[in-house]
């Protein structure tokens, strides 16, 4: 996992050959005017999705992980705590693998919880089990995701 601000990006772009890509599509967008839905960007290498959700406390949240994609996640406007725990230590599985939305879901508790302010971003890599949208309100998200 990494977490930083997004005029930082440039220092991770070769962690993966797609990850310049998709921060250009990040740095591109109107985080006040881009509308919930699916945004295509590089075939099935990279794509991403906008949603606007009420948040959940932190027990109601879905813990996830992902096989074949990373993770990109920004919270455009406001703020949102995201919970994290290494998958190697989730070992109850609450709904087995997916492989048409690639993701598997845990029952676990994070070992940490923080905080992802507006002008920040977080990669999840797939050996991170993220539980995102925990907060009060709609909160606001846009998740890019980059095939390993």
């Amino acid at each position: 996992m990494i977490i930083d601000s997004l005029e930082n990006a440039y220092k991770y772009i070769d962690l993966h050959k797609s990850f310049a890509k998709a921060f250009q599509f990040i740095n591109n967008s109107n985080f006040k005017t881009i509308e919930p839905g699916k945004y295509p960007i590089d075939g099935q290498n990279i794509h991403a999705a906008v949603s606007e959700k009420e948040g959940v406390k932190p027990a109601e949240a879905k813990y996830e992980a992902h096989n074949f994609y990373i993770d990109i996640q920004v919270c455009p406007v406001g703020s949102e705590t995201i919970g994290w725990r290494p998958r190697q230590k989730c070992k109850k599985i609450k709904t087995p693998y997916n492989a048409d939305k690639d993701v598997t879901f845990f029952e676990t508790e994070p070992d940490t919880l923080f905080k992802l302010q507006a002008g920040q971003f977080v990669i999840f890599f797939p050996e991170d089990v993220h539980g995102p949208m925990i907060g009060d309100g709609l909160i606001k998200k846009l998740v890019v995701k980059v095939k390993i």
